[in-house]
């Protein structure tokens, strides 16, 4: 029912920006919890950030604390990730996910949709 598509990856120097998009489509991203997960190669994909069903509040992972952030646009139905001061260590595919709970997850197998991913390369 619920449909994800990623997008805004690309390549970035070190210290560089991007800003990903999750557009959804079945239902409203605000009515949902929504969560934003990476995957480095050769590693497990790991909880970025996430916004309850409330819509109130957005949680970060401490490594993107005070560097990434969680926005909506409801009337497009679209949610963001900003990707600020980008790190190489930053470097993964970053995964849109959704959940039929009001409440986030920081784990993968809770949620119920996802995007097909977009790819993130920080060099230098």
């Amino acid at each position: 029912q619920v449909q994800l598509v990623e997008s805004g990856g690309g390549l970035v120097q070190a210290g560089g920006s991007l800003r990903l998009s999750c557009a959804t489509s079945g239902r409203s991203s605000s009515s949902i919890s929504m969560g934003w997960f990476r995957q480095a190669p050769g590693k497990e994909r790991e909880f970025v950030s996430g916004i309850n069903r409330s819509g109130v509040g957005t949680y970060y992972t401490d490594s993107v604390k005070g560097r990434f952030t969680l926005s909506r646009d409801n009337a497009k139905n679209t949610v963001y990730l900003q990707l600020n001061s980008l790190r190489p260590e930053d470097t993964a595919v970053y995964y849109c996910a959704a959940r039929n709970y009001y409440l986030f997850s920081t784990l993968a197998r809770d949620y119920d949709y996802w995007g097909q991913g977009t790819q993130v390369t920080v060099s230098s």
